[in-house]
């Protein structure tokens, strides 16, 4: 297994894990073509600053994803902060530790951007997900809200 910095030709790949469980199959759209939303919001990963998906490959198959934004900010003293999100292991490679060495790559990389913290947030109903999080040494030290707006399509 190696990492690397996902490229666009990856988005069906990263789109199949994103969709494969019973929240993001109502999240996401797998299909062939791929909606063109998700070439545009890859298009606009790729030109911010500080914003990737890190993939975890065996071979040249995609077997997990994570998203990893760098935020500068003013609080604590302009300390940089590290956002997850979008992480995904495929079915058949969950229990083998794939999504602990994603992470740590991904804390590796903020570590090295400079940052003072990595966070992320979590659906509650992804009890299981909550648990690897903790297990990770993340802590619910925030509650987390969210407003989301809904778009006609």
């Amino acid at each position: 297994m190696y990492f690397r910095k996902a490229q666009k030709a990856d988005l069906p790949a990263i789109v199949r894990l994103l969709a494969d469980d019973e929240l993001g199959s109502r999240r996401e759209r797998y299909e062939d073509p791929l909606p063109e939303e998700y070439d545009q919001a890859f298009d606009a990963i790729e030109v911010q600053i500080g914003n990737q998906i890190l993939l975890a490959m065996e071979e040249e198959k995609v077997i997990g994803c994570i998203q990893l934004t760098i935020i500068p900010g003013l609080a604590r003293l302009g300390m940089k902060r590290a956002q997850i999100e979008g992480v995904r292991i495929d079915k058949n490679y969950r229990g083998k530790r794939i999504g602990e060495a994603l992470f740590k790559e991904a804390i590796a990389i903020a570590k090295t951007e400079g940052c003072g913290l990595v966070q992320l947030t979590t659906d509650k109903q992804r009890n299981e997900a909550y648990r690897f999080y903790e297990r990770l040494g993340f802590s619910a030290s925030h509650e987390g809200m969210k407003l989301i707006f809904k778009t006609e399509k």
